[in-house]
């Protein structure tokens, strides 16, 4: 397949970039409201995860199949993830406020981090295997 032919890929991705922000203003949105909104955000979360999910999975098929996939790092998603989390727990911790971080937040987070996990370890095999051909 051509570099620069659009597959599918390019659908999932924007899907879940688009999921991926609609989810960070929700559980904003209900940081700084103190709570309220854990009916929206567990749905929310919900399709985020899957969408990003079958983002990775179809990136991880494109890679096996050899189709180029071009560079779209997950730990861009990590980092943001990890730069929400914490600062909610932290700006938490430091204004002694009552905010319980809703558990799909923590959830989705574990997600995040178990996809990139497991596309990193795919790429790892893929790479070996690749080179000892």
């Amino acid at each position: 397949m051509p570099k620069n032919k659009r597959t599918s890929g390019t659908y999932w991705r924007w899907l879940t970039n688009v999921w991926t922000a609609l989810l960070f203003l929700v559980i904003m949105d209900d940081f700084f409201r103190g709570g309220g909104l854990e009916n929206i955000i567990g749905p929310v979360a919900a399709v985020y995860v899957a969408a990003l999910a079958i983002f990775s999975a179809e990136k991880e098929f494109e890679r096996w199949q050899f189709y180029s996939v071009g560079r779209h790092p997950g730990e861009v998603y990590v980092f943001l993830w990890t730069v929400l989390v914490m600062g909610m727990l932290l700006t938490t911790y430091a204004t002694g406020s009552s905010y319980r971080m809703p558990p799909e937040v923590i959830s989705t987070y574990i997600a995040v981090l178990a996809v990139l996990a497991v596309t990193r370890k795919s790429k790892m095999v893929f790479s070996e295997r690749s080179e000892s051909k």
